[in-house]
């Protein structure tokens, strides 16, 4: 979708600055038209030479080319561009844009800006945790712009690989995504990923096989057609290849996870209930781990709250409700009944009788019930499953 797309890319002074030319070749073979804009220290990281020999144009640094007055219009800039790029972008960047210090000819060219603007921060992890570059971001957050930043697994520490720039082909991809057609713009999507770990006691838990890779999937199949979307997810270690439009909640449990559902279906459009959510947790969670004593040990469990229940008794009018029925035997006798009970739209079924699908797989093979029927699909990539699920979505908000 970037076919025929003008594209202004700024660079500013970071060692991520010689992956602007891979991105420079990625959005050339997509067919985008790059210039780019560089800062006077990102010269001393990369040559204007080489860029120009990649975009075929001249490098725009200074606001003045030649001594005799031609100067380099910002204004014209900001309005041939049908989006800006700033990769990488450094802290300092970072925050003369926060705050409109115009100073070079970057930042006066983001400040004429008329098409969107899409950011990549490029610094190490201090810079990147420092409280004024998170307020700074959050800022140009407010102002409208994407900031694009390499996500890590649930698991990890909140921080860990935040700070390097996101790698050059997943940024274009951020803005093809963009540009492609939008059956979704303006709805909100809630959808549930991943398992819940429900503790026994500080180190043992109570969970399931769930990746998330398939709530994953339908979190971007949904943002990237327009959506924004509220992402609750258990515990996972998968990739997300894309913060677009996707506001990430991490939890844990399945209380945390209804709390965090029913607040964000309120305001949804849609939810899309995949995550394998645990029935049932430990009555008592010990505070202390529990020590191997005698030949036995009994748990006593009681039931969590169930989500998808609860959601369904407060879809209203105009809203949408779609879950999952993951089964090993009657599967879709189980299905219809799970329809009717949770107040679905239409559910996904899955069978752990298809091999090579459901947990941890790349792939999944699903069939689509609702009042008006059924419709099988073949066994395919989760991603193409994730469209598939979205096109039925579509069509009926």
């Amino acid at each position: 979708m970037l076919k025929g797309k003008k594209i202004v890319l700024g660079i500013t002074g970071s060692i991520a600055a010689y992956k602007s030319c891979l991105i420079i070749r990625e959005l050339i073979k997509r067919g985008a038209e790059v210039q780019v804009v560089i800062t006077p220290a990102g010269k001393e990281f990369i040559t204007p030479i080489t860029l120009s020999a990649l975009t075929q144009k001249p490098v725009v640094s200074e606001f003045f080319s030649q001594r005799d007055g031609t100067w380099h219009s910002h204004v014209k800039l900001g309005l041939w561009a049908d989006a800006m790029l700033i990769a990488p972008c450094t802290a300092a960047t970072l925050g003369k844009m926060a705050t409109g210090v115009a100073d070079n000819m970057l930042v006066t060219t983001y400040l004429s800006m008329k098409a969107p603007v899409f950011i990549a921060p490029a610094m190490d992890l201090d810079m990147y945790a420092h409280p004024t570059t998170q307020q700074n971001m959050e800022r140009l957050r407010s102002f409208g712009n994407h900031i694009i930043e390499p996500q890590s697994g649930f698991l990890a520490s909140g921080l860990e690989g935040k700070g390097r720039m996101e790698e050059p082909e997943k940024i274009v991809d951020v803005l093809d995504a963009f540009f492609e057609p939008k059956d979704l713009l303006g709805k909100h999507i809630l959808i549930t990923a991943g398992p819940t770990y429900e503790k026994i006691d500080p180190v043992r838990f109570i969970g399931n096989y769930s990746s998330g890779k398939m709530g994953f999937a339908l979190a971007e199949e949904c943002a990237r057609r327009g959506a924004q979307v509220t992402l609750v997810a258990g515990p996972v270690n998968v990739v997300q290849r894309s913060t677009l439009n996707v506001q990430r909640i991490n939890v844990e449990s399945c209380q945390q996870m209804r709390n965090a559902a029913v607040a964000a279906f309120a305001k949804a459009d849609a939810a899309i209930l995949c995550a394998a959510v645990a029935d049932f947790r430990p009555a008592v969670v010990a505070e202390q781990k529990i020590k191997r004593v005698g030949e036995s040990m009994d748990i006593h469990l009681v039931p969590n709250p169930d989500i998808a229940a609860e959601l369904g008794r407060m879809k209203q009018a105009g809203q949408l409700l779609v879950g999952f029925a993951l089964e090993t035997n009657d599967e879709e006798a189980n299905a219809q009944k799970k329809l009717q009970k949770k107040n679905f739209d239409f559910i996904v079924l899955n069978s752990l009788r298809n091999e090579g699908t459901c947990f941890r797989s790349d792939d999944n093979q699903i069939s689509i019930i609702s009042a008006s029927g059924r419709k099988d699909f073949e066994k395919k990539p989760k991603t193409q499953v994730a469209s598939d699920i979205i096109d039925e979505l579509s069509q009926r908000l």
